[in-house]
């Protein structure tokens, strides 16, 4: 949700509206005719016509033979750059790939982006259990997640707390913690373990583990490193994911130097 305090006051109304149209149009899978594209967008008709025709113009709409608008395939080709970009040097992809091929897990960067907790680059393992919404770019459920809580670790209290009122703690399981001061004492329990862990709390039945990979004063630089596994695995192998963890932090740290 867009805060309004925040809009800009040289603020672009057809950019932004032009926007406001392709969220509703990537919503729809099904696709949208241009009178539910403007109901939804609440503009006029005429406005959203012209908005649709230069979205699809540009080749980030399609029009279907019935009508009904889709994103098109420029979308692709931007969420490709996005994760080129988010993954960083390739010898960090390198690491997480031979990390998830050693040990079956699925393995994930994560960084702040413009201050939010975000996946930046997955290695997918075949033990692991498939994780749809774990992609990069994925910037929800930072409290249920334990790369999420490795991030949020690094902050101050006060700076958790502001991010958890702003952001929410949804409630994705009956085990997802859901109050700042159970949160707390969770990170509590993750810092004298050395890996900040969860059990069901993003999805039912997986665990997640992390570790930090690079601490830095830069809040944008600070990078973890998290793998997945089913729940039953990790209630017998936490000292042992938390060693190969450790080891693959440690050359992801190595990789993103050298690279620097």
């Amino acid at each position: 949700m867009r805060d309004p305090l925040a809009e800009p006051s040289d603020l672009i109304r057809s950019v932004s509206r032009a926007l406001r149209v392709l969220e509703s149009v990537g919503r729809a899978p099904k696709g949208l005719t241009v009178k539910q594209i403007a109901r939804r967008c609440e503009l006029t008709v005429a406005t959203t016509y012209h908005l649709v025709r230069t979205l699809a113009y540009e080749g980030y709409v399609i029009r279907r033979e019935d009508g009904t608008y889709i994103v098109g395939l420029e979308i692709a080709d931007r969420y490709r750059e996005l994760v080129t970009a988010f993954r960083g040097p390739a010898p960090v992809g390198e690491c997480l790939r031979r990390a998830a091929l050693d040990t079956g897990y699925s393995h994930y960067l994560g960084r702040f982006v413009g201050g939010q907790v975000a996946i930046t680059a997955v290695a997918e393992g075949h033990r692991s259990p498939y994780l749809e919404d774990l992609v990069p770019g994925f910037d929800e459920g930072a409290h249920a997640t334990a790369l999420g809580k490795a991030l949020l670790a690094t902050l101050t209290a006060e700076q958790r707390f502001r991010y958890l009122r702003e952001y929410g703690m949804r409630p994705f399981t009956n085990a997802t913690l859901t109050s700042p001061e159970a949160f707390e004492a969770d990170l509590a329990a993750g810092d004298r373990r050395g890996m900040q862990l969860e059990l069901s709390q993003f999805r039912q039945g997986v665990a997640c583990a992390a570790v930090l990979v690079t601490p830095d004063k830069d809040l944008e630089r600070r990078m973890v490193l998290a793998c997945a596994l089913p729940a039953s695995e990790m209630m017998t192998s936490a000292r042992v994911v938390r060693a190969k963890l450790l080891t693959v932090a440690r050359a992801v740290a190595d990789a993103a130097a050298a690279e620097g």
